[in-house]
């Protein structure tokens, strides 16, 4: 086939511009295909070293079995990124059971310190739900570098702990330890306070969070049998199944430790009653709790309910000379004293 010179050069163009666009330094379309694939070998190799974290402290032995069958990677590629890490001393096998080596240790904090930061500030800085916190920390923990682990460290003040009561692992790797017991191990007429709540299995933690059982606040255990354990908190009675009881984490209290018995919830003020405010919840983070602050949900201010809604959510709650409406949810995580 014959071209006239004209056709000809705008073919060799065509060509040199298709090839620069596949083939040009980092922006390229080969190079961000590599690097996406570089970047899916990271994000196995960090995932197997977090797994392996995780269950090395509970003194599980980890075979390829268990790996293959529990983490969402194909039988290859798991293979694989473990003959690179056997290669790269990260881990180490004894038998047929995979150990982490010192390297191996350090580099699962990191990731495991970018997981609980990140989670942190999806709580204290974002409006997504707690049920999104995980998933969404999941993915971040991959892409943030060691650099700008540090930055978002001091951005929320290096923090201890993750939302969930979870310490966090400060750069060096080392974390603050919180000694507790299930909920499901007290006895009745224990008083605690919760200091850790689970986040998996994600079924269980779903239960907790429908039931509004929050963070660091205290329980007296009323009842506790095969079948269920009763507890009061914040003025409310909660009812669960040891297996969920079991994904709460109490700190026992000692007599002087304990707070007054009559702190409830706002949610749980009845029409023509007055309460006053002794503070907020630490379940309430970050925007929601200075928009309630700024509302005038302070310590010390008196509260009654000023208007029912006839579908029972929101309800209308006067302060300070103001109506005020707001969420069964919102408002559970104000406390208060009945007058």
């Amino acid at each position: 086939m014959n071209y006239n010179p004209i056709t000809a050069l705008l073919i060799f163009f065509g060509i040199s511009l298709l090839l620069f666009f596949v083939f040009r330094p980092k922006k390229g379309i080969y190079s961000l295909l590599k690097n996406m694939y570089h970047q899916e070998d990271k994000m196995i190799i960090e995932d197997i070293l977090k797994f392996l974290y995780h269950n090395q402290t509970s003194n599980k032995h980890i075979t390829t079995n268990h790996l293959t069958s529990t983490l969402e990677f194909s039988n290859d590629i798991i293979v694989e990124s473990l003959k690179t890490m056997l290669a790269n001393e990260l881990i180490s096998l004894e038998k047929d059971s995979y150990k982490l080596t010192t390297a191996g240790s350090e580099y699962a904090l990191q990731i495991i310190r970018a997981h609980r930061l990140w989670e942190k500030y999806l709580s204290e800085k974002t409006g997504f739900h707690k049920e999104e916190w995980h998933e969404r920390a999941e993915k971040k923990e991959h892409e943030l570098s060691q650099s700008e682990i540090d930055k978002l460290s001091n951005l929320l003040g290096h923090p201890k702990f993750d939302p969930h009561g979870d310490p966090i692992p400060t750069k060096k790797g080392k974390m603050v330890s919180s000694k507790g017991i299930p909920l499901s191990s007290l006895k009745e007429g224990d008083i605690g306070k919760i200091i850790h709540i689970e986040d998996k299995p994600d079924i269980i933690y779903k239960q907790i969070l429908a039931e509004n059982i929050y963070l660091y606040s205290t329980v007296r255990v009323i009842e506790n049998n095969p079948k269920r354990i009763v507890f009061h908190s914040e003025g409310e009675q909660f009812i669960l199944a040891p297996i969920v009881a079991g994904n709460i984490t109490i700190s026992l209290l000692e007599k002087d430790e304990i707070q007054e018995e009559n702190i409830a919830r706002l949610s749980s003020l009845k029409f023509e009653e007055t309460a006053m405010i002794v503070g907020l919840s630490k379940e309430c983070r970050g925007e929601s709790r200075r928009r309630l602050l700024d509302l005038g949900f302070v310590k010390g201010a008196i509260v009654a309910i000023d208007l029912l809604n006839p579908l029972g959510d929101p309800k209308a709650y006067l302060i300070k000379g103001t109506s005020i409406a707001l969420r069964k949810d919102q408002a559970s995580k104000i406390l208060i004293n009945r007058n």
